[in-house]
């Protein structure tokens, strides 16, 4: 239904992972019987949980022991464990400044060029220790870097911007990625983001993607939607995008998954997301703040050290317990962000769903007092969802 914002314009309602609520139907089933694996390419994993590609985020040590625990990191190619050698005392400075050095900082830090012998390096160290090689660059990084990817064994290649299309426009100076030509060329599965509607998820899955990212601005460090005034909250986009790729697979036979990247902070956000149509969720904030992650309890945005317009910025997120902890428990915190995957399959037990497919079809209702109501004790004092 559209509302008339004025006379020459009109826009459709669109709603946030916070503005829903998931409904029990009439039967239920023990968490330990809920299937929570997935398949991205050709990987299965046991947990439908992938760490996105931020400095602050993932390494070398993440990626492998996400790996280790059934889920997935992402490496980022553009960032710091590619610019330097040793990137610790790179780390330790971003961790250090102040809130207003840390922009200039992070511009003068991220100018030192990117090597593709550290690219090769950090893929093969990934596969040395028995982890999944999954690495994220831009769509130029990608048209740059997409050989040496290959090259070094990767295992899959995110092509992520804030904004991906097939349909873009470049200046006559500049060639611009043929996403078709390069997945079709990639001797690995290449998933591509990020979008929010229908038609560009449809896009992006004829022209070979994997898998297809969804969100724009959604996440902790995020600050596109105010600085560009760009996306769409998160329930609508999934369950926008999730249709075009169950159109796509009625069209061909293709199950593309389809991944809700951002803004996801909890287990029942996870849960929300999947019950929207989602496939697996992309995060960050949460395993920022594992003691193995890279960003001492730090965690910033991809676009934040841009020359131009930098987006994002650092937020602390603290250090609140090992990544085992904060993915499979056992849960030391009241508040949803310890033990993910326990989160996932006790809510897929209570509402009756045996596996993810099944998850995708439980019914959701608009219930902006979800997380308010009856909360009054906790928000006084600062508890569980009154944090």
């Amino acid at each position: 239904m559209e509302t008339q914002i004025g006379r020459g314009k009109t826009a459709r309602r669109a709603y946030g992972i916070d503005e829903i609520a998931l409904v029990p139907g009439n039967r239920t089933l023990d968490p330990s019987l809920a299937d929570t694996k997935w398949r991205i390419g050709n990987i299965e994993r046991e947990i439908p949980i992938i760490a996105s590609a931020m400095d602050g985020v993932v390494d070398v040590r993440m990626a492998v022991l996400l790996s280790n625990l059934g889920a997935l990191g992402v490496l980022n190619l553009e960032g710091i464990q590619t610019r330097y050698a040793d990137p610790e005392p790179i780390l330790d400075k971003i961790a250090s400044v102040g809130k207003e050095e840390f922009v200039p900082l992070m511009q003068e830090l991220y100018a030192e060029s990117i090597k593709p012998e550290l690219i090769e390096q950090r893929i093969r160290e990934i596969k040395q220790q028995g982890g999944i090689a999954a690495v994220s660059a831009t769509p130029a990084g990608a048209s740059k870097y997409g050989a040496v990817v290959a090259k070094a064994g990767a295992d899959l290649f995110f092509v992520q911007a804030t904004v991906v299309s097939t349909a873009h426009l470049s200046p006559e100076s500049i060639v611009p990625l043929d996403l078709a030509q390069f997945c079709q060329e990639m001797p690995i599965p290449v998933v591509l983001g990020n979008c929010v509607t229908y038609e560009v998820t449809l896009d992006l899955m004829k022209a070979g993607a994997a898998a297809v990212l969804v969100g724009i601005g959604p996440g902790a460090a995020c600050t596109s939607r105010g600085v560009l005034g760009v996306g769409v909250p998160q329930a609508t986009a999934i369950a926008d995008c999730a249709a075009a790729r169950d159109e796509y697979y009625q069209q061909t036979g293709k199950y593309i998954p389809v991944i809700a990247d951002g803004g996801l902070i909890t287990g029942g956000d996870i849960c929300k997301c999947i019950a929207c149509g989602a496939d697996g969720v992309m995060i960050g904030s949460p395993f920022a703040r594992a003691s193995e992650a890279p960003g001492r309890g730090y965690h910033w945005g991809m676009a934040t050290p841009s020359p131009v317009l930098p987006r994002g910025t650092r937020i602390r997120v603290g250090t609140t317990g090992t990544l085992e902890q904060i993915l499979v428990g056992p849960a030391q915190l009241d508040d949803g962000t310890h033990n993910l995957l326990g989160a996932l399959k006790t809510s897929m037990g209570t509402l009756g769903a045996k596996n993810l497919k099944e998850m995708q079809q439980v019914e959701v209702v608009i219930a902006p007092s979800l997380l308010t109501e009856g909360k009054v004790y906790q928000k006084a004092q600062q508890l569980g969802m009154g944090k």
